[in-house]
């Protein structure tokens, strides 16, 4: 069984994203950093963006950015560099502020202007999108219509999981269409089945969390359904220096520095474990 699983991993392709973001965006920190501040804030981004870039060539791996709208417009040749070396580039909002937040006059104004300045910049078609904090859910799926209108030809916003934060249980393991008589694609964060549970197995925090060992057996058995996996993470948690904040919860702290200086380590491994690349590639068949 478990030269099947490494059999698997090794010829089906999984889909490495990264939300380009920086740590004082996070949703944990919106009551405790007030966005009219953040230009004044240290912004890291670059310089991990830099680091993930490289990595990434060292696997010889192209994935897909969903670039937040507040930092591509602040650093757009940084955008461009990521384009150009041959990743896609996806929509992750501008302010980074949850869909289930918004209405939806609102949600369509922000991902059509989005979609518009990431394409201005790289010079091509725009087609993914991700919600912030994977905020599409049962109480705001006619977000999937209003992308669809903009031009986008999937979304990856739902995370089929119970959160405080976060998760439709319900929803799909594996990318569907959500829209009757439409090709548009909702691409959920990867899960996978241990005892009977929906674990997760796409990236962010569990990564950090669990033993590296656990999350590659979780991706594993994922493709050994058949099914290609989609993994996620943030410039900002491959970076131990960020300035801590003070005044935030013990759970808030615990989820977001945990083990920050073993992130990229355990990506590297992560990228040498399986095969990668872009969503649109692994999922549409385009690109």
């Amino acid at each position: 069984m478990a030269g099947d699983s490494r059999t698997a991993s090794q010829t089906l392709a999984n889909a490495m994203t990264i939300d380009v973001e920086d740590y004082f965006h996070v949703s944990a920190f919106e009551n405790h950093i007030d966005r009219r501040d953040w230009d004044q804030l240290e912004c890291r981004v670059e310089r991990n963006v830099d680091t993930i870039l490289g990595l990434l060539e060292q696997h010889g791996i192209q994935g897909t950015f969903f670039a937040l709208g507040w930092v591509a417009e602040r650093y757009p040749d940084m955008i461009r560099k990521i384009s150009d070396g041959g990743h896609e580039i996806g929509c992750h909002s501008y302010w980074h502020k949850r869909a289930s937040s918004q209405d939806r006059d609102e949600f369509a104004r922000e991902v059509t202007d989005v979609k518009k300045m990431l394409e201005d910049i790289t010079g091509k078609p725009v087609i993914g999108y991700r919600a912030p904090s994977y905020s599409i859910g049962s109480g705001n799926l006619w977000a999937h219509e209003e992308l669809e209108t903009a031009g986008f030809l999937y979304s990856s916003s739902i995370y089929p999981i119970s959160h405080d934060h976060y998760g439709m249980p319900d929803a799909p393991r594996f990318a569907y269409h959500p829209l009757s008589g439409s090709q548009f694609l909702e691409i959920p964060i990867t899960t996978s089945l241990f005892l009977g549970r929906k674990m997760p197995a796409g990236g962010g925090g569990y990564f950090r969390f669990f033993p590296y060992a656990f999350s590659r057996a979780l991706l594993r058995k994922v493709n050994r359904e058949g099914e290609p996996g989609m993994f996620y993470f943030h410039p900002w948690e491959l970076d131990p220096g960020q300035p801590r904040q003070q005044g935030i919860s013990l759970k808030t702290r615990f989820r977001h520095y945990l083990n920050l200086d073993r992130t990229e380590r355990r990506l590297d491994r992560l990228l040498s474990d399986f095969q990668w690349d872009r969503m649109d590639r692994v999922f549409l068949g385009t690109g």
